[in-house]
């Protein structure tokens, strides 16, 4: 690599880090190169940022690195689009953990052979085999030691082997090693499909995209596309961009991205994600994110971010270990001394014991067993659109026993629809057909969702002439030869007395938390138009699986107590109303202080208070750069099921978790009693380990399955 002269941050890809001790030996050693600060390693992505100051520092630290055995390859603009779009790692047999491997495991096929013709060479046969594999090993090991890590499981191996060797157990001594790197190969495979999970998802976004330029479609790199560009998707397309729909209508195919079986109707104004397809219609799309920004690469970036971000069970784990490796070696030590010192115990006995004791501590599947579940946890949120930003929110939210969600944009759509035509002359075609006349050219939310109304049930939209907007009353114009009047049912009965049936519909209308205006033709009044913002699809569904876990939603809002009683009768929720964002921080603490833990649920703007004061924070819909920053969690795809998706993944981690630090502790439990009563030896006590490490890391890969049944 160049060399740097002014400070500055660099990210590298490190090949062959598998687990948080591969980490940790790494981190410990570059805190002793000069000029190097704010190290920080991410085991699941390969990925180690720092920052160097000063000539020569970031040879040294290539140099550290593949002195403990790692490969080592600098992050350029060129390499990061290749590495970041799932490039592979390649068989097993190619790599230098897998060609080491099966090095050793010829070598000692070869000297099993040979000693059956050479019995008296049997040793020095089984000696060679061993330290083929034995001697990367061990200078692993020095390295580390060199570097500040004397407490590596190289370590424990290479004395267990050399001591094996000493005592005269060289056929088990090379058994031992090859287990040994057996271990250390299905642990890189497996860490390296946890990865492939992560990088896979950018695969999803084609690689070209169809650009309109001077009136024709020309096929470019998506990855050049600017915000702006309008580009052509065709059926059967994947789309190449985030955007909007310009022009066109289709059902697009969300399941690569969210995992939503059913395509959804999307036309004209609506959004749509990188990744999903296009299923069968051509539609114009005008980008609103460059490729590095889009929902996709914005995942994979969170998902990288938040594994950085330990849950307090994995700083536990962590702390432990850097304990627990030294007192396995100093019990190692007793059990081989002790008996012969005080008990007259047989010596080579007992220090057969005491090495298959440091085989049987070996770290690895205990300290693995946290980042590994975590790690496949948030890639499984990420592919259904749950976004954590790290271990700590994804084990917070699996605490959770009240759940503070806002009502406009997170239980509703965020935008009024038509809820009720009443026609109190003529029919409600046209009293639809006349309002949305009148609204045809307006932005006010109650005018699209008259315009959008009418255009569902088939209306020609024609825009009324002389049409005039009056100030916090309503709008008038001509249609037909007719004047037109739509407003609300005060300024339409200061034009025109309303008849009592009509007052009396109006009246139950907004009992039911709906804004009625009145159509007046000719100062008569025709019809009433009801609209509300309607709750999302899913949020009686989600609010009952919330409930069912036991857990307590609460509706917070500002709008008026009739608006929302109404929509939580209709949700059958508890309703908070009339709340300032100050408001909705107070009972976000209260809450709190009555012992509950409290999860947030908003739109990451308007209530960065109470979003920051809850345990836990989420962003509902969208994706929005200040939503993502502002939360601990995003839901992208705005489904309120999803708040209950992501707690039982926080559950379902939390129990792989709890399974695998079992496994690792179960394992080496019971092969610490039957080594010390001489029912097993070397090989079974690696056997132990690397069975362990491998059993931990398959377990956590199942949650990449997790299908998020909430």
């Amino acid at each position: 690599m160049t060399a740097n002269v002014a400070p500055q941050k660099i990210r590298y890809r490190v090949q062959g880090m598998d687990c948080g001790s591969c980490a940790r030996k790494i981190e410990t050693a570059l805190t002793r190169v000069p000029g190097v600060s704010d190290i920080n390693i991410t085991t699941a992505t390969e990925t180690l940022r720092l920052r160097v100051d000063g000539d020569g520092t970031g040879e040294r630290v290539e140099k550290v690195v593949r002195d403990l055995g790692y490969g080592i390859t600098p992050v350029t603009e060129e390499t990061r689009h290749h590495h970041d779009h799932g490039a592979e790692d390649g068989p097993w047999w190619r790599s230098a953990k897998g060609r080491l491997t099966l090095f050793c495991g010829i070598a000692l096929a070869a000297a099993w052979g040979l000693a059956a013709l050479l019995p008296s060479y049997e040793a020095w046969l089984y000696t060679v085999a061993m330290a083929i594999g034995l001697v990367p090993i061990a200078r692993r090991a020095a390295s580390a030691a060199l570097a500040g890590a004397p407490f590596t499981i190289e370590t424990l191996m290479s004395i267990a082997a050399v001591g094996a060797v000493i005592i005269g157990e060289t056929e088990e001594a090379a058994i031992v090693v090859l287990l040994f790197l057996v271990g250390e190969l299905l642990e890189g495979v497996a860490a390296g499909r946890a990865r492939a999970s992560i990088r896979s998802l950018t695969s999803l976004v084609p690689k070209t995209a169809f650009i309109e330029r001077n009136g024709t479609l020309q096929e470019v790199q998506a990855e050049i596309l600017a915000v702006g560009d309008v580009i052509a998707v065709r059926p059967g397309d994947r789309v190449p961009a985030d955007g909007v729909i310009v022009s066109g209508e289709s059902a697009i195919d969300e399941a690569p991205v969210t995992g939503e079986s059913t395509p959804k109707r999307k036309g004209k104004g609506e959004t749509v994600f990188a990744g999903t397809i296009n299923t069968d219609g051509t539609l114009r799309v005008r980008v609103t994110a460059e490729a590095e920004d889009n929902t996709i690469a914005r995942m994979v970036r969170l998902v990288e971010e938040a594994q950085e971000a330990k849950a307090p069970t994995e700083r536990f784990i962590d702390r432990f270990s850097r304990y627990y490796t030294p007192a396995v070696l100093i019990v190692g030590a007793l059990v081989a001394i002790l008996p012969p010192l005080l008990a007259g115990e047989p010596w080579g006995e007992w220090v057969y014991k005491g090495l298959a004791v440091l085989l049987i501590g070996c770290p690895c599947a205990l300290v693995i067993s946290t980042p590994a579940a975590i790690a496949a946890g948030l890639a499984a949120g990420a592919r259904r659109g749950l976004l954590i930003k790290g271990g700590a929110v994804l084990e917070t939210l699996g605490k959770v026993t009240a759940v503070a969600l806002d009502k406009t944009g997170t239980l509703t759509e965020g935008r009024p629809k038509v809820t009720d035509v009443v026609a109190l002359q003529g029919t409600e075609r046209e009293i639809l057909e006349d309002a949305a006349a009148l609204d045809a050219t307006s932005s006010h939310p109650i005018a699209k969702a008259i315009v959008s109304r009418a255009q569902a049930e088939g209306i020609e939209v024609v825009p009324a002439v002389g049409v005039m907007a009056l100030g916090g009353k309503g709008v008038k114009g001509r249609f037909r030869r007719r004047g037109l009047y739509l407003g609300s049912p005060k300024a339409a009965a200061d034009i025109a007395p309303l008849p009592t049936e009509a007052e009396a519909r109006i009246s139950a209308l907004q009992e039911e938390g709906k804004t009625v205006s009145v159509l007046l033709v000719n100062d008569t009044s025709v019809g009433l138009i009801a609209v509300r913002d309607e709750p999302r699809e899913d949020a009686i569904a989600g609010l009952q699986a919330l409930k069912a876990r036991g857990i307590t939603p609460i509706m917070l809002t500002g709008d008026n107590a009739k608006t929302a009683a109404a929509i939580a009768h209709t949700l059958g929720v508890e309703a908070r109303a009339d709340l300032l964002p100050q408001d909705k921080l107070r009972i976000v603490n209260e809450l709190k202080a009555q012992g509950q833990v409290v999860a947030k649920v908003g739109d990451g703007i308007n209530d960065a208070p109470a979003l920051a004061a809850a345990d836990v924070g989420i962003a509902m819909g969208g994706g929005t750069d200040v939503a993502l920053e502002t939360a601990d969690g995003a839901v992208l795809h705005g489904r309120v099921l999803d708040i209950a998706r992501m707690i039982a993944l926080s559950k379902a981690t939390m129990g792989n978790i709890r399974q695998n630090i079992v496994v690792a502790l179960g394992l080496k439990a019971v092969f610490l009693v039957t080594t010390i009563i001489g029912i097993t030896g070397l090989w079974p006590a690696i056997l132990a380990d690397t069975g362990a490490t491998v059993l931990v890391t398959a377990n956590a890969m199942r949650l990449l399955g997790f299908r998020g049944n909430a």
